[in-house]
């Protein structure tokens, strides 16, 4: 299984601005610019999008194993707090923090912890955030 993101960038850094798609169409030219992601600005940007993603992922993948362990959960809530530093002459993530309240009838706190600590390291993206990324790059006319 494949899924697609795209983002198209106009102009420079701090004057230009984007669009950001998603294959479903959830995201449909949601725009995006320096000012969203470095001030208070107007619309998305990458560091708020991987948060929702891993919020997601990680909500999904702690409610199949607490099903799988016997527990089904009436609510899972998590946030995750992605942290953007300056480092050098650039940026860097060098954290995520997950946040996570769920109401699980009938786990213990012993069992909940274990649980969500195998959904953390088993859960795609946060595999994802420690993947070797490739790419393909060509200039275009």
């Amino acid at each position: 299984m494949k899924k697609h993101g795209s983002a198209v960038w106009k102009g420079g850094i701090k004057d230009g601005g984007g669009t950001i798609s998603t294959e479903t169409g959830v995201l449909d030219a949601a725009p995006y610019g320096f000012k969203a992601r470095f001030e208070d600005g107007p619309g998305t940007n990458p560091e708020e999008l991987i948060g929702a993603a891993h919020a997601g992922c990680f909500s999904m993948a702690f409610s199949l194993i607490l099903g799988e362990a016997g527990f089904t959960p009436e609510r899972i809530t998590t946030r995750a707090t992605v942290t953007l530093e300056k480092a050098g002459e650039g940026f860097e993530i060098p954290s995520v923090h997950l946040d996570v309240g769920a109401r699980v009838p009938g786990v213990s706190k012993e069992v909940f912890q274990e649980l969500a600590t195998k959904a953390k390291e088993g859960c795609p993206v946060s595999k994802v955030l420690r993947a070797d990324i490739t790419m393909d790059a060509r200039l275009e006319d």
